[in-house]
């Protein structure tokens, strides 16, 4: 049986499956995630970790949040490919980069987050809730 969420690296040395469904959907507009993309923002899809088989090896950066909170951002270390991040506000979750998925027409955004860092240029969907931060646990 084929897993409904697959994808990975440019290069295909990692790869990620899992047939849970995302925990949250979003697009966060941070400055950290315009910086770590290089564009206006991360669609992420957020899973239980355990419910996510990654193949591969990664490497990782770690960094300090707005929220005072770090991120783990894992990607190729042949091809450089971000694919997911774990955060520590979110114990046990994996964030997935949506772009990384094999069928990306099955992100589904239910959110925009951190919207008062949004680039001017950085076009939003007018039917997604907005928050200038991250919405409140």
């Amino acid at each position: 049986m084929t897993a409904k969420y697959t994808g990975g690296c440019l290069c295909g040395a990692v790869r990620f499956a899992t047939d849970a469904e995302p925990v949250f959907t979003g697009n966060c507009h941070c400055k950290d995630c315009q910086r770590s993309t290089g564009g206006p923002f991360t669609p992420a899809m957020f899973f239980p970790e355990a419910a996510v088989t990654v193949t591969g090896t990664t490497n990782s950066f770690r960094s300090l949040a707005d929220s005072g909170k770090y991120i783990e951002r894992c990607f190729c270390p042949t091809c450089g490919s971000q694919l997911f991040g774990r955060l520590e506000m979110l114990p046990g979750m994996l964030g997935l980069k949506a772009g990384t998925l094999d069928d990306a027409s099955l992100y589904k955004p239910a959110v925009d987050i951190y919207v008062a860092s949004a680039p001017h240029w950085d076009f939003m969907n007018p039917g997604l809730p907005k928050f200038d931060k991250a919405p409140a646990q």
